[in-house]
């Protein structure tokens, strides 16, 4: 199908040319003289948008964020500020569970930690020692998705996420 598609747009774009420098769109398909069996269209049409999408979900890590943006994102989420004391609460404590943050982040979270159970070294996580920490919303919110769940055994709440960063970012 895509090759009928560009051997007409080859062949239409050419006729209506009517100067002797090639067009923009007869130029762009001229190097197309490969004629693809129809069964390998679609599988390299998939392949392409496949990774066309790879490139735009690698672009979505870089840095589009702070993270005092993403505790602003979490304050209006929750309808209410951040609290400090009651994240630094929530962040020591280990509420009916095995591990707190602290178990894996450090009290406080300011150099590197290891994982309580995979002994895998964790950078620090307060934004003042780890300038690269909170710039990724995607990535932080996957990291309290599964943190939360260790910790709590659910999600956190925005309010909670609020008061977590209120705490981190108020670490100097």
């Amino acid at each position: 199908m895509s090759n009928h598609y560009l051997s007409r747009f080859s062949s239409s774009s050419s006729s209506s040319s009517s100067s002797s420098s090639p067009s923009i769109s007869s130029s762009l398909f001229s190097s197309f003289s490969l004629r693809l069996p129809a069964f390998l269209s679609l599988p390299l049409l998939c392949l392409s948008a496949a990774l066309t999408l790879a490139g735009v979900a690698t672009n979505a890590h870089a840095a589009d964020s702070s993270a005092q943006a993403q505790l602003t994102h979490w304050e209006q989420a929750a309808g209410t500020s951040g609290n400090a004391d009651r994240g630094m609460r929530l962040f020591t404590s280990t509420h009916g569970q095995e591990w707190s943050c602290a178990s894996c982040h450090g009290k406080p979270p300011t150099q590197d930690a290891q994982h309580a159970n995979t002994g895998k070294t964790i950078a620090p996580l307060a934004p003042a020692y780890n300038p690269k920490r909170f710039t990724v919303l995607a990535k932080s919110d996957k990291w309290f998705r599964r943190n939360c769940n260790d910790v709590l055994g659910r999600e956190c709440t925005a309010t909670e996420k609020a008061d977590v960063l209120a705490y981190l970012i108020n670490i100097k």
